[in-house]
């Protein structure tokens, strides 16, 4: 009997607190770091938290594929009806720098699209997790995104340039936030802690597919300029710049992001981007800055 959504999410919670638990024992202590060939960090617990996850998913699940950050790519998922899509530490420059906010990132994508999700940040005791068409949670407690069309202090999470550019607008003053993971940033959108999230060309499949339910299920949304929702396991793995805000906020969100980009703002030091590429490069020091909120 194929598995149900339900049972792909009970999967999920134990492969999330199976890679928690890894993840722990190699947070703040000394360990390994390569360098990617796109210059982001990986660490020995990304591949470790890689393996174990790995181990518990395609063990109970042999017909699903499997696209994960640090594991080495294969046409074969294309074919398949259910893939896991999983980033085994998403944050990862928070995590070697001591930062709370790094994730594990865990989803099913069927029909392009991803049907259950598991988001946990296990630094602060917090997971997320959501079914297509059964909502969205955080410790348990159900979440429900705001529908007010007025942001009297917005909360952003996003490259410093788009904050300036909504302050300079709206003459609004702006509450910044930096967090290391991609995936936790689009979380607390649906969690009502963040108002937009954007998130610059070349975020991948495995930074956003358990996000993007999450914020569905809360009732805001993840979507190109445009307005298109996301594709998950194509041949290409990458997507342009994203928004997640309210329906209500979107349309006006990504009216200042094409003015902006289309002044060719350069982005300084300190940005949030995913961490993407491969692995190369012998073992360096990285480091990151914690998340906060930024007065403007």
């Amino acid at each position: 009997m194929p598995s149900t959504c339900a049972d792909d999410l009970d999967l999920l919670k134990t492969a999330g607190a199976a890679g928690a638990v890894l993840a722990l024992a190699y947070f703040r202590r000394d360990q390994k770091v390569w360098t990617k060939d796109g210059g982001s960090p990986v660490s020995e617990a990304d591949i470790a938290v890689d393996r174990r996850l790995a181990e518990i998913l395609r063990a109970a699940r042999p017909d699903y594929g499997w696209l994960s950050e640090e594991t080495t790519d294969s046409p074969q998922r294309l074919d398949r009806t259910r893939v896991f899509v999983v980033d085994p530490i998403d944050g990862t420059r928070g995590f070697i720098a001591g930062c709370n906010e790094w994730t594990i990132s865990l989803a099913v994508v069927a029909g392009g699209r991803p049907i259950a999700a598991v988001l946990m940040v296990p630094a602060a005791s917090i997971s997320f997790w959501a079914v297509a068409g059964g909502g969205a949670y955080r410790n348990g407690e159900r979440l429900e995104v705001g529908v007010d069309k007025d942001l009297a202090s917005p909360r952003f999470a996003s490259p410093r340039r788009y904050v300036s550019a909504f302050e300079k607008e709206t003459g609004t003053a702006v509450r910044h936030r930096v967090v290391p993971s991609l995936a936790y940033r689009i979380a607390l959108v649906a969690a009502n802690e963040i108002d937009v999230a954007i998130a610059k060309p070349n975020a991948r499949d495995w930074d956003l597919a358990a996000a993007d339910l999450l914020v569905q299920e809360a009732g805001a949304r993840l979507a190109d300029l445009s307005g298109q929702a996301l594709r998950y396991n194509g041949t290409e793995t990458a997507h342009p710049t994203l928004i997640a805000t309210t329906p209500a906020l979107f349309g006006r969100v990504a009216d200042m992001v094409r003015d902006v980009d289309g002044q060719g703002h350069a982005e300084g030091p300190g940005n949030q981007d995913g961490e993407n590429g491969r692995r190369s490069g012998e073992p360096r020091t990285a480091t990151a800055s914690p998340g906060l909120w930024r007065g403007t």
